[in-house]
């Protein structure tokens, strides 16, 4: 590896590393592909690894994919970044022309609705394609591990453990225990949504049992989060502390509790991008649980690279590594 290529790798990880989730939205780069079907898999000698996220639009989505880029490049890969833009069926549609014509030679891909992706595992397992998928085997309405498959999920349950205690360590110091809360969630059907939102709720009471959530919205994106918490604003002036669900719903509820001459509110979410890690640091947000993408990226790309050599083999489920960074950690 040269000198260059080592630099660049560095760089691309450490923009990942800082990007955050997800978990659940920059503009493209220039060979940023929009489906595996529309370039060139290369020579024999190199694999083609088909990358698909949730959509681009997703700021730590398109960071992780510039780094997926570079990592893997560097480990022999052509990486082409399919782009479904939150809509399930067009990324199941495209992974499965990639597969079906031999574009893709592994497949990575933290599908919108796993649900919906449970008829491509088998076309992937049947032309010896093996993928890294988010969630576990039952979420695809399969029993137990699978060949060629490899599933990695996020501790739902540890992750909402993290953001209810720290919004409700938040409103103890702020507010004395009197949180009036505003839950952000996310949309019907998105992976670990039900595990994710209990646990934030449990931990939430069991740290701030005086604290009641008294208003709910469905965080999409930025300025629907900022308009919709402006909204919940305007009908309960007394909400002091948001559950902003991801980076988009943490800077929305950031912006809203601005324009509404608002100081010094409880909000917690998960992700970790650049501007919200900038936002704990400066005490707007409270804690962000943060997804390590760099690490997370590492082990998928070594899980590909062995499953390659034997298609057949079972996979494994992993897990995404997580913390919780606060303002000085």
């Amino acid at each position: 590896m040269t000198p260059r290529s080592i630099s660049k790798r560095k760089a691309a990880l450490a923009a990942v590393a800082t990007s955050g989730l997800v978990l659940l939205a920059a503009c493209g780069s220039s060979d940023t592909q929009p489906a595996a079907g529309s370039t060139d898999s290369g020579s024999d000698s190199t694999k083609t690894l088909v990358f698909s996220p949730l959509a681009l639009k997703i700021p730590a989505m398109q960071q992780l994919a510039d780094g997926i880029k570079a990592y893997a490049g560097d480990q022999g890969y052509d990486v082409v970044v399919q782009d479904p833009n939150l809509d399930p069926q067009k990324q199941v549609t495209d992974l499965q022309t990639a597969i079906e014509t031999g574009k893709a030679d592994a497949v990575w891909a933290i599908m919108v609705a796993p649900e919906a992706a449970a008829s491509l595992i088998p076309v992937a397992q049947d032309k010896g394609v093996p993928m890294v998928v988010n969630g576990t085997p039952e979420a695809y309405g399969l029993d137990g591990m699978q060949p060629g498959i490899t599933f990695s999920t996020i501790d739902y349950e540890a992750e909402g453990e993290a953001a209810g205690t720290e919004l409700g360590n938040c409103i103890n110091e702020r507010f004395d225990g009197k949180g009036v809360v505003l839950f952000g969630g996310s949309s019907p059907g998105t992976a670990g949504k039900e595990e994710y939102e209990s646990a934030v709720k449990k931990y939430l009471a069991q740290t701030a049992p005086d604290a009641e959530i008294v208003a709910d919205i469905t965080v999409t994106d930025r300025q629907a989060a900022q308009t919709d918490v402006g909204n919940a604003l305007q009908g309960n002036p007394d909400i002091n502390a948001v559950f902003a669900q991801n980076d988009e719903g943490a800077l929305g509820t950031v912006g809203a509790f601005k324009a509404a001459g608002k100081d010094n509110p409880c909000i917690t979410a998960t992700g970790g991008n650049d501007e919200v890690l900038a936002a704990v640091e400066s005490g707007d947000i409270y804690a962000v649980v943060a997804l390590q993408f760099q690490d997370d990226m590492a082990q998928n790309v070594a899980t590909l690279t062995k499953m390659l050599e034997d298609p057949t083999a079972e996979g494994e489920q992993l897990v995404t590594p997580q913390k919780v960074v606060k303002a000085g950690s």
